[in-house]
């Protein structure tokens, strides 16, 4: 009788209280699709840095690798240290007409473009050139991080039904996946010319000599002509990439509405960001789902940067790398709404096991250099980047739920929690990056020349993959302590729903 009663009281909480909240909190098509495009253009840009910004530094610019190495992991720290103070920032802001968080991304976006485009643009002096491209890429980053911070938290305010956020997150990481790809493949294609050389051959003479070691892969700095269609061309596409910053930021503005802290009573006090930052550092999901993903992040970040130097050096694929690039992005675009679909069906740690399939195929390129081997390695890393990328923003929600159930008389806690994490993966990718550009240049990196010596080659196969692959298995490892479960985030869903 007390169970028949029990499963009574359910249905009818179910059918007269959830399901009227859940309409009123589903997104329509527009605003997911115009959510996801306001994203977007930080990846075309941050796809044409991560792929482009170290090989523009060696082989255009004519810095060292370790002034790269500086400029590269400066910059990343730089962003990671906004995240914080975004984060403190912007929970202490009040709410506007056109919400708390969207302000912030449009006050920011045009000083981003003009940031970034001064990041491509090559100054007629030398001497000063390391500063030059610190300070730029430096704000680019801090920048972005502003754009960033408010946006990743606004998903926490477009609905509270859980499967409607993961919804949007697919929508997001797809579009953010195509932006990639675009950005790749703009840049890509743009300046593939300062790269290729008549001069260099795939397959070099059996009797290789210094001489060709040392024949120039691209244009001569000595010839001021063709060096100057060399930097001409990266300015070219970072003011294409610039236009898509401006269309993305008026479609998200004029398509998205942000909704007030549903869960939030009037007498509600807001979290102060210390307090709420020591609560997040003890909050066991966050920190083992941090801690999986900054390491997986670092893993694709160092393949993303060192892959067009390894198929340029270390696999004589130079006249190949923009093509590898786009199949690695069209395969995680194509990839992400399968798995959404896996995700729903068995759950997101099962999904996480995706993220290894790139391992042993990416040592097979590394030990087998071969061009069909490559796209067919392309293709599977695409896959796995897809999960990579999907599964940690789609499970970040998760965690603010827990948190918010655990403490239920406490708001403004979501732009901590995306901060702080946003804060940690960009601060593990520059140490990443730091250290792949610094072991170049301990291994005797040389700018321009055509073939590199056997301890470059060897070390940028190390970058692209033992490294990656160690990054990878430890970061799953530590999610298998992951605590959220699929029952448990329908047990949270129901208790906060209640709570409403």
């Amino acid at each position: 009788m007390t169970s028949a009663a029990f499963n009574l009281c359910t249905l009818f909480f179910s059918s007269f209280v959830l399901f009227p909240l859940e309409q009123e909190y589903r997104l329509s098509l527009c605003g997911k699709l115009c959510y996801a495009i306001g994203g977007a253009p930080n990846q075309v840009a941050g796809s044409a840095a991560a792929f482009f910004l170290q090989i523009y530094l060696l082989d255009i610019a004519h810095i060292t690798p370790f002034h790269a190495s500086l400029v590269l992991f400066i910059g990343k720290a730089s962003g990671a240290v906004t995240d914080p103070v975004a984060g403190f920032f912007i929970s202490k802001s009040r709410w506007t007409k056109i919400g708390r968080l969207m302000p912030w991304m449009l006050a920011c976006t045009p000083f981003t473009v003009v940031s970034y485009f001064f990041m491509w643009y090559l100054p007629p002096f030398v001497s000063g050139r390391v500063a030059w491209y610190l300070i730029f890429y430096c704000l680019f980053q801090a920048l972005t991080t502003l754009f960033q911070v408010p946006y990743s938290a606004l998903t926490m305010f477009l609905s509270t039904d859980q499967k409607e956020r993961d919804s949007a997150t697919a929508y997001r990481m797809t579009m953010e996946v195509l932006g990639t790809l675009i950005g790749a493949a703009l840049q890509g294609q743009i300046v593939a010319s300062a790269h290729v050389s008549h001069h260099c051959t795939v397959n070099p003479p059996v009797n290789t000599t210094d001489s060709w070691h040392a024949t120039p892969s691209f244009p001569d700095p000595s010839d001021p002509l063709s060096h100057q269609v060399s930097a001409k061309v990266y300015m070219i596409a970072a003011g294409v990439i610039g236009g898509v910053y401006l269309l993305g930021i008026v479609i998200l503005f004029l398509g998205v509405k942000e909704k007030d802290d549903p869960y939030a009573l009037n007498s509600d006090r807001a979290i102060p960001f210390c307090k709420g930052l020591g609560l997040t550092m003890k909050h066991g999901p966050y920190v083992k789902l941090t801690a999986s993903f900054l390491l997986i992040s670092t893993a694709v970040q160092l393949e993303q940067s060192n892959f067009v130097l390894f198929c340029t050096h270390a696999a004589d694929l130079r006249n190949h790398f923009q093509y590898l690039v786009v199949t690695i992005l069209v395969s995680s675009a194509v990839s992400i709404p399968i798995w959404q679909k896996f995700l729903q069906r068995f759950g997101k740690k099962c999904t996480a096991c995706g993220i290894s399939w790139m391992i042993p195929f990416a040592v097979m390129l590394v030990t087998i250099p071969n061009l069909i081997l490559a796209y067919f390695v392309a293709f599977v890393s695409g896959l796995s980047i897809a999960a990579s990328l999907l599964l940690p923003w789609s499970m970040l929600p998760d965690v603010v739920d827990n948190f918010r159930l655990q403490n239920p008389h406490r708001k403004g806690h979501e732009t901590i929690f995306y901060s702080s994490y946003v804060f940690f993966t960009k601060m593990s990718a520059g140490i990443g990056l730091g250290i792949s550009a610094a072991g170049l240049e301990f291994t005797g990196y040389k700018p321009g020349i055509c073939r590199q010596s056997d301890d470059v080659i060897l070390t940028l196969k190390i970058l692209i993959g033992a490294v990656p692959a160690i990054l990878i298995l430890v970061g799953l490892f530590i999610l298998l302590f992951y605590p959220i479960t699929e029952e448990s985030r329908k047990e949270t869903k129901l208790a906060l729903e209640v709570l409403r």
